[in-house]
């Protein structure tokens, strides 16, 4: 292994000095076109016969720009440059996929969640270890494309592998988190390709894994008669609340928010796109940003999951897209006919079927093994449960098979390979039609010309209105309506998920079916259903499974309609209007129910006028300078946890007014009072001052160092969301666990370089010893922005200018 890093002098000739040195490092790898040629999507890159090679040009605040000259070298340089800055974290999850964690952290301890939603590492491990004996990733990886991945997919995994076992060769694991640790080790390509599918499967089989772990047939069967329609023990209404609350935004720990200004509304014509993810701030689910350049076939800036070998989020010279994580659910379920007196038999059409045994063992930390069954039908696992809220029990009768189609599903990162070739919006549709692979997110998306793109392209089964009517379980016909959870009535063949004749795979929906917008004005999504991209024209005739229609938004929903369409309705917009409207911290709750609040405070505290005085003189903010900020944050999360959401309005939801409504706060309820008390004897407790500024009882800490944070709840409905930990005696808010996390305001000025200001709130890298463990979250702090580097000439302007070429 060849490694060498070269930092230009500071001088006034920096810039001939960093283009010589550049040229030095780069022979043969940077010709003039790099920063402008992308090739079509056909272009074949084959591996290099003399090893993988990369040059890395790091700039402000740890940014990495990889070159090299296939998809294999490009890999290699991004597996080098995420184990530098996240190799505790990578190496974490590589343990989960490979399902070991028992053996390392013990079995009764908890994953951290970025890869399942298991609550126990052996729930976690016997589910892994089972994908992996299964080979079901192997196979996957044997299924020729637009089916399976394409060589230009493989391509990057096998690099990354190299790349990122090449950097634990050479470096010493420096982070605390797991200096030493023996659970540090090489990995494969197969591995690479198994945290794919492990990303692939967080919205299905995922969410399930406690499930298919723990489920078992009755140890005793009955010889009690029954048929599909027996639920057992299981409460219809209560199943379907607890589905729609497993599926709520709400509830979620990822979610986003994007929109895509066309030419119509902005000051030149072109198209502007600000993307807002907002995900958890430690673990596995973080983004880490990073350009990727192969000369003349690919050049992209922005994001990317780690672990994963593309940019998922991000933007070239002509194209920019962000993601929301979407409404649609990605998994249904199969209520199985058991054989009387073998309950792990099923009827199909009359005829007994067999379940397949899937006999998995892990070790525990001390060496002991630990034997389950796994039980798998036509239709997918067995799943005793959803979560501990959702149980699906397996009686004498009854089970329940979960139906996961992106568990055939590696595609997704030639979705973002599609995406980062792209020279427009319809390219980018394009790219959806033919890939069809991403599992639970939509795509907003502008170009340079200035048009916009909505689409809720995901891989979803194949669930009609028309077959859940005819096919739901007495079960089913609670929880569809409720939740998008089809509940299908698996002793019937004719209940089968059925194949669009536009889809890669079958029993999954095809693009024609799905919900999109092109063109409009602007196009906004902040997870909820399609119907409102854009308020005045609606999305409507899709199927229940993608999301409903006419029902009441969130706030955030509501909040992001009313800022958005108000921009474009000014026109002339700028990447500097997105930039205010990222920080502009406005609390939509606030705006409906603030003075509602402050009117009703003097009679629901008449011995308080300090409270009520706070409350009134809000400016209903959530910047960290804010002072009553904190005080309207805890009563909205007491009331609206209190007070069932139909009681909390005096007007009503109307489908015809969705923006608006409902509203008119209720303050007669004993709930308003209620919670406005309880929130001031809290405050008043911590010894918190009631209008002390968000700023000094909302922060990280980092290196020692408290960092101020901004932004509101998903409650409040603030785009700029911020779910921050409570921790009344450390002092209020102390850690983020998620929230904003890669935002980037992109858009074009008609030359040869994107527009685009980029932040990343949590930082580069997870290692406390990293200078770029809280350098963007101190950004953040001042709201502001990184100024992308995406052209050559930009790069080399680069003050922190450090180049690295790696050669394996």
């Amino acid at each position: 292994m060849r490694i060498r890093t070269l930092i230009p002098r500071r001088s006034p000739g920096r810039l001939a000095l960093a283009g010589a040195a550049l040229a030095a490092v780069t022979a043969g790898l940077l010709p003039g076109s790099a920063a402008a040629g992308t090739g079509g999507p056909d272009r074949a890159h084959r591996p290099s016969d003399r090893g993988l090679s990369a040059v890395i040009r790091y700039t402000e605040y740890g940014v990495p720009h990889i070159l090299a000259q296939d998809y294999a070298g490009l890999g290699f340089g991004t597996g080098w440059a995420q184990a530098a800055d996240q190799v505790c974290v990578l190496a974490d999850g590589f343990v989960t996929v490979n399902g070991e964690r028992s053996r390392h952290f013990g079995a009764s301890a908890a994953p951290d969640g970025s890869l399942s939603s298991a609550t126990s590492n052996l729930s976690s491990d016997l589910y892994f270890r089972g994908v992996k004996e299964a080979g079901t990733v192997e196979e996957l990886l044997r299924a020729p494309a637009p089916a399976g991945p394409s060589r230009d997919l493989k391509e990057l995994m096998r690099g990354w592998a190299a790349g990122y076992n090449a950097w634990l060769r050479r470096n010493e694991v420096t982070d605390p988190a797991c200096a030493g640790a023996a659970w540090v080790r090489p990995v494969t390509t197969l591995d690479v390709a198994r945290r794919g599918f492990a990303v692939s499967v967080l919205g299905g089989q995922g969410r399930a894994v406690d499930g298919i772990a723990a489920a078992r047939p009755p140890a005793a069967p009955a010889s009690q008669t029954g048929d599909a329609s027996q639920t057992g023990d299981i409460d219809p209404e209560r199943t379907a609340e607890a589905a729609r609350a497993l599926f709520a935004a709400e509830n979620a720990t990822m979610g986003s928010n994007a929109v895509a200004f066309s030419g119509a509304t902005t000051a030149n014509g072109r198209g502007l796109l600000l993307g807002n993810p907002h995900y958890p701030w430690q673990g596995g689910r973080r983004f880490w940003q990073s350009q990727q350049t192969i000369p003349g076939e690919l050049n992209v800036s922005g994001a990317s999951l780690l672990g994963t070998t593309v940019v998922n989020i991000g933007f070239n010279d002509k194209v920019a897209w962000s993601h929301t994580v979407a409404t649609g659910v990605p998994m249904n379920l199969h209520q199985l006919t058991l054989v009387p007196g073998d309950p792990t038999a099923y009827l199909v059409d009359g005829k007994p079927e067999r379940m397949t045994a899937r006999t998995v063992t892990v070790a525990d930390r001390d060496g002991t093994p630990v034997t389950r069954t796994q039980w798998w039908t036509r239709y997918g696992p067995v799943t005793g449960g959803l979560g501990a809220s959702l149980p699906l029990p397996w009686t004498a009768t009854t089970a329940y098979a979960l139906n996961d189609p992106n568990a055939a599903n590696l595609r997704g990162s030639d979705t973002a390979l599609g995406f980062a070739k792209a020279r427009s919006t319809r390219d980018v549709a394009e790219t959806l039609r033919r890939t069809q692979g991403l599992p639970w997110v939509n795509t907003v998306a502008a170009d340079s010309a200035g048009h916009t793109f909505f689409g809720q392209s995901q891989v979803l089964p194949r669930i009609t209105d028309e077959l859940a009517e005819r096919c739901s379980t007495p079960l089913g016909r609670v929880v569809y309506p409720a939740s998008g959870v089809a509940v299908l009535d698996g002793s019937r063949a004719e209940c089968a998920l059925g194949s669009d004749p536009d889809a890669v795979q079958p029993g999954v929906f095809g693009p024609s079916r799905m919900p999109v917008l092109q063109d409009a004005p602007y196009a906004v999504n902040s997870n909820d259903s399609a119907w409102l991209t854009n308020a005045e024209r609606p999305l409507t005739g899709y199927e229940r499974v993608f999301g409903t229609l006419a029902t009441p938004r969130s706030l955030r929903t509501r909040g992001g309609i009313e800022d958005v369409a108000g921009m474009a309705a000014r026109g002339r917009l700028t990447v500097a209007d997105l930039q205010r409207q990222q920080f502009a911290n406005r609390v939509p709750a606030a705006d409906m129910a603030a003075a509602d609040v402050a009117g009703a405070c003097p009679a629901a505290l008449p011995a308080d006028p300090e409270a009520c005085r706070v409350l009134a003189g809000w400016d209903r903010t959530m910047d960290s300078d804010s002072r009553g900020a904190l005080l309207f944050d805890r009563f909205w999360r007491k009331f609206t946890a209190s007070v069932p959401a139909t009681q909390q309005w005096k007007v009503p939801f109307s489908a015809a007014d969705p923006v608006r409504t409902p509203r008119g706060l209720d303050t007669g309820s004993a709930g308003f009072a209620k919670a406005l008390a309880d929130a001031v004897a809290e405050l008043r407790t911590a010894g918190i001052a009631l209008d002390a500024p968000l700023r000094d009882h909302q922060f990280v800490v980092r290196g020692g160092e408290r960092i101020p944070v901004s932004g509101g709840t998903e409650s409040l409905g603030v785009w700029n969301k911020t779910e921050a930990v409570w921790n009344a005696a450390g002092g209020g808010y102390v850690e983020v666990a998620h929230g904003t996390s890669h935002v980037q305001a992109v858009g074009w000025d008609g030359g040869r370089c994107p527009v685009a200001r980029t932040l990343l709130t949590y930082s580069q890298s997870s290692n406390p010893a990293s200078p770029h463990y809280g350098d963007q979250t101190k950004l953040y702090a001042g709201e502001r922005w990184v100024t992308s580097r995406f052209c050559e000439r930009d790069i080399l302007r680069s003050p922190a200018l450090k180049v690295v070429r790696i050669r394996d």
